[in-house]
């Protein structure tokens, strides 16, 4: 692995150097953050990787080599799994959903009942349409919304536990037994939808996920320490995972040498599922920075790529006028999203330095990425603490390296 000279980049060394100093200081020095790791690339090419904090309560220091759980960083690699479907003209995004998933046939949106009391539902404006999953305006949500008696029956069922009695298609029929929040396309809710297109890419490819992603992504670009389980002679490299805790502060969620992620789980989550490093999804984002293809390997195609990268939501609407989650990987002001990843449509509204068409995403463990078209700028942090939305160092992040360009 090489780190080029940033300033032949177009980076300041110096501004570079004072966002590891501001990391330190605001957020490893006072306990907020267990670790932290920092990869920014310019065309491709590394100009900066940092690590900084010990990988494991009282353990060797991050590396190059440590593994992080990306949580829904996983979701921007099932998106891509689905658009390698549609280019082979097996699925379409108009497609219904229960064309493919038939479980999903004649699902209805909420109209009263929960707590104790069977569900009364009206009949869908229009189908859930593979663009709908894409998007997350599918109609689905997320137990940790804690927001109706829809996501309070998601609890209840336990339905989205990676290692519960569900595997993915008994999920799926999970979600066929339960309503809607609302009529796909009219509104924008965070959720399970990408662990739907995932049973999507299983059913029409004939693969399980997990080779799928094995056989036809992570292969081919190289990504060889990105996976759902982490193999046993891998469990060394994987960081401690941390939570806040009420009246605790901050408490171990998951420890490496004994995670979770040394198991294979029954419910495969192209949501949430995978573990990988920084190294492998710099892979990932130089793919999609150049389009579709890396090393010679041609993934997808560029238009494909350009399909993705748009904002899909109706009307050109923003996530401020349509989103009704409590909790997302986003800001909501002048952010539009596109086929798996948030879209930057109006840098003012933002309030962040950035570019028009720049795309992102982050995972619930404060892990984040995004890629600039216009300035062929891609970065990827790693730490493993959540909920993510607690502290704001994604929006620094941006704003620090923003500040370190010269041209």
């Amino acid at each position: 692995m090489e780190v080029d000279d940033p300033i032949a980049h177009g980076f300041d060394a110096a501004r570079l150097a004072r966002i590891d100093a501001f990391v330190k200081t605001r957020y490893l020095d006072t306990g907020k953050l267990p670790h932290a790791q920092l990869l920014l690339a310019r065309d491709g090419r590394i100009v900066h990787f940092s690590h900084q904090g010990a990988a494991r309560e009282g353990g060797a220091a991050v590396d190059e080599s440590t593994l992080f759980r990306i949580a829904s960083m996983t979701k921007p690699i099932t998106s891509l799994a689905f658009m390698m479907l549609v280019e082979e003209g097996l699925v379409a995004l108009d497609t219904p959903v229960h064309h493919v998933l038939p479980e999903l046939k004649g699902v209805g949106v909420y109209a009263g009942g929960g707590g104790g009391v069977p569900f009364q539902t009206r009949p869908t404006a229009q189908p859930m349409r593979m663009v709908d999953l894409l998007r997350h305006t599918s109609g689905l949500t997320y137990s940790f919304q804690n927001r109706s008696n829809v996501d309070a029956a998601y609890r209840e069922g336990r339905i989205e536990s990676w290692h519960a009695n569900l595997t993915l298609d008994e999920f799926v029929a999970a979600l066929g037994k339960l309503p809607l929040e609302f009529s796909p396309g009219e509104e924008w809710n965070y959720s399970v939808s990408t662990d739907v297109l995932g049973a999507v890419v299983a059913r029409v490819s004939g693969l399980s996920l997990d080779r799928f992603f094995a056989e036809r992504i992570f292969a081919p670009l190289g990504m060889h320490d990105t996976f759902f389980q982490v193999p046993e002679d891998k469990i060394h490299r994987l960081s401690d995972c941390w939570t806040m805790q009420e009246g605790k502060g901050r408490v171990l969620y998951d420890r490496g040498e004994a995670s979770a992620w040394s198991r294979f789980p029954r419910l495969i989550s192209g949501g949430g599922g995978l573990v990988s490093t920084a190294l492998d999804y710099h892979r990932f984002n130089t793919m999609l920075l150049n389009r579709g293809a890396l090393d010679g390997v041609r993934i997808v195609s560029p238009k494909t790529i350009d399909l993705m990268t748009t904002n899909h939501l109706p009307g050109g609407s923003d996530l401020a006028a349509m989103s009704r989650a409590l909790f997302s990987e986003a800001t909501n002001a002048g952010t539009g999203f596109g086929l798996g990843f948030a879209i930057n449509l109006d840098v003012a509204k933002t309030l962040i330095p950035g570019s028009v068409g720049e795309f992102y995403w982050g995972g619930m463990f404060s892990t984040a990425f995004f890629v600039d078209p216009v300035e062929r700028i891609s970065m990827v942090f790693m730490t493993q603490f959540s909920p993510s939305m607690l502290y704001p160092i994604r929006r620094e992040l941006k704003t620090l390296i923003y500040s370190a360009l010269t041209r």
